[in-house]
């Protein structure tokens, strides 16, 4: 069972970001319908989805097709842009469902979303974890380099991130195919 430090830490923020996003897409198409600009709501869907993929520079950077940018940086833009576009995303959808294929794409979209925030979690449990072990073998003598190489193979961080990369890249797989399907089906019967 998970101590309280472990759950304020580490899985109350995965529920408060994932709480505001949906509260917030809420709010704003609550407020642009009282204000009769639902229209607006169409037009989120681009940005919001152009704001997305500006988050996945993070993902050149770390494949290395591009070279610029720190990868702690980018990360943090790719976190923050890829929620900011969920949260457009989710007010351009609004209510208005009418077909199936938004929904797929928006049940998708959410649980991309909650995907990467686990991500996000399992990130920030191995560091303070690796963090911990660093700190242990300092502290037991070894030699700070004999600590890196040992740490360097540390083949917990390494099966947990990959273990999370193996479910978060599929998912993201599967919405941008339903994105397609979603912009080619406006585009011909619109």
């Amino acid at each position: 069972m998970m101590n309280r430090s472990l759950l304020s830490k580490y899985v109350l923020p995965f529920i408060q970001w994932y709480a505001l996003m949906i509260l917030l897409a809420i709010v704003i198409d609550y407020f642009l319908h009282r204000l009769q600009m639902v229209y607006i709501g169409r037009y989120l869907g681009y940005i919001g989805t152009f704001t997305i993929l500006i988050s996945f520079i993070y993902s050149l950077r770390k494949r290395k097709i591009i070279e610029a940018g720190s990868p702690k940086k980018l990360l943090n833009l790719h976190e923050y842009l890829a929620w900011i576009g969920s949260v457009m995303i989710l007010v351009h959808a609004g209510i208005h469902f009418n077909a199936l294929l938004p929904w797929l794409a928006i049940l998708m979209l959410l649980i991309n979303v909650a995907s990467g925030l686990v991500g996000k979690f399992l990130l920030k449990k191995s560091s303070d974890s690796l963090k911990d072990r660093r700190q242990s073998l300092l502290q037991s003598g070894m030699d700070i380099s004999d600590v890196e190489k040992k740490l360097f193979f540390d083949s917990i961080t390494v099966d947990l991130m990959k273990k999370w990369r193996a479910v978060h890249l599929p998912i993201t797989a599967v919405l941008a195919i339903l994105v397609l399907l979603h912009i080619i089906s406006i585009v011909m019967y619109s």
